[in-house]
């Protein structure tokens, strides 16, 4: 891609951010309900779109009932791309809070921020995710914890599953759904994408942020497919419940 390509791509993303990130914030302060959902929806999609990725669809995204959805983690992009189907939320790392930009939009998503080095975050962040359920919202856990490369699915972890529990508990709320997700980059400029391609779309281990993004803007145009499986109402055990996300996951990745 040509400088003058990637000036003219990054330039409609400031046109549009320039429209939609001042509306958010207007809409994070007024309470804007409907408002807070779309515009997040509507930025994603223009970010894909500019940068030429595109979304497969396959399986039932979450209703209308309380969801944590429960998915692998291979990319910053995987935020814009599930953003881009269904209003939701995200559970991030704190550290992610104080990121210049990054942060700053991950705010306006309305994303749960968790400081793993506290041993009561994880309690704090249950109840702000319960109460997040409790209105009816879809929250999406990265279950790995981290990023990986793509090549393999790093073991999924139970204990934010725990809101679902907190949550349970409120009389307003009959149940709370998990619902497995997989994402597959499968595609880049046309080919299947192999091992060699993983440092244009996955940021992960020690790489800078500067470096890679200069890859992902040389890697477009991608292919990925993105895979909901079955809900499952929680039963009470985080255990079970995750293994079973991580197993549902695990066969839709093999299937892609």
């Amino acid at each position: 891609m040509t400088t003058i390509a990637v000036a003219f791509r990054l330039l409609l993303l400031g046109l549009g951010s320039l429209v939609l990130v001042p509306l958010q914030m207007l809409a994070l302060r007024l309470g804007w309900s409907v408002t807070l959902h779309v515009l997040p929806l509507w930025f994603h999609r223009a970010l894909l779109k500019i940068f030429n990725v595109r979304v497969i669809e396959r399986g039932t995204p979450p209703g209308k009932a309380p969801t944590i959805v429960v998915s692998n983690h291979v990319s910053w992009l995987d935020i814009p791309v599930i953003g881009s189907l269904h209003p939701l939320s995200f559970i991030a790392k704190s550290e992610i809070e104080g990121w210049p930009v990054v942060g700053f939009m991950a705010t306006l998503q309305r994303s749960v921020f968790i400081d793993r080095q506290r041993r009561k975050a994880t309690a704090e962040v249950n109840d702000a995710l319960a109460h997040r359920l409790v209105k009816g919202e879809v929250i999406v856990l990265f279950a790995e914890g981290t990023t990986g490369d793509g090549n393999r699915l790093l073991p999924f972890r139970s204990s934010l599953v725990g809101a679902a529990q907190t949550a349970l508990m409120h009389d307003s709320v009959e149940r709370v759904l998990l619902q497995p997700l997989a994402i597959t980059y499968t595609h880049r400029h046309g080919l299947p994408v192999t091992r060699r391609d993983r440092p244009f779309i996955a940021w992960y281990g020690d790489m800078d942020l500067a470096p890679h993004l200069k890859l992902f803007i040389r890697g477009i145009p991608l292919d990925v497919v993105v895979t909901w499986g079955e809900p499952m109402p929680f039963n009470g055990s985080r255990k079970q419940a995750t293994a079973f996300a991580e197993a549902e996951v695990r066969r839709a990745l093999s299937a892609v």
